[in-house]
């Protein structure tokens, strides 16, 4: 965990945690910038993922909406697991989006 209010990583509860758990934006900052404990991760293109990876679905104007986890693959295309419908396993193909980004978790830093 990475206790640094706003922009650190962390969940006690749904009242007590950082907005990287909720808000795409600012998970998206958090796995890019952080250099401190907790994941971390590049932005990388769809060739590079692997199981664990995060997906971002944004719309042309930039702003992105919505953030999935790579949870397997079929036939080289990535599924998907959220928590939003109860997604399971869905192919990222059934996703309507204008944008995409793709985040490769590179690792954890641990306290030392």
């Amino acid at each position: 965990m990475n206790y640094m209010p706003v922009f650190g990583w962390f969940y006690r509860s749904g009242n007590d945690r950082t907005p990287s758990w909720t808000g795409v934006e600012y998970l998206y900052r958090f796995l890019i910038t952080n250099g401190a404990e907790g994941p971390f991760a590049e932005e990388t293109n769809i060739e590079k993922v692997e199981i664990g990876d995060i997906i971002q679905l944004g719309r042309e104007t930039g702003d992105f909406y919505h953030s999935c986890i790579i949870t397997g693959f079929r036939n080289g295309e990535p599924l998907v697991s959220t928590h939003t419908f109860n997604a399971y396993q869905r192919p990222l193909r059934s996703y309507t989006y204008e944008k995409i980004r793709f985040l490769h978790i590179l690792g954890v830093r641990i306290p030392g």
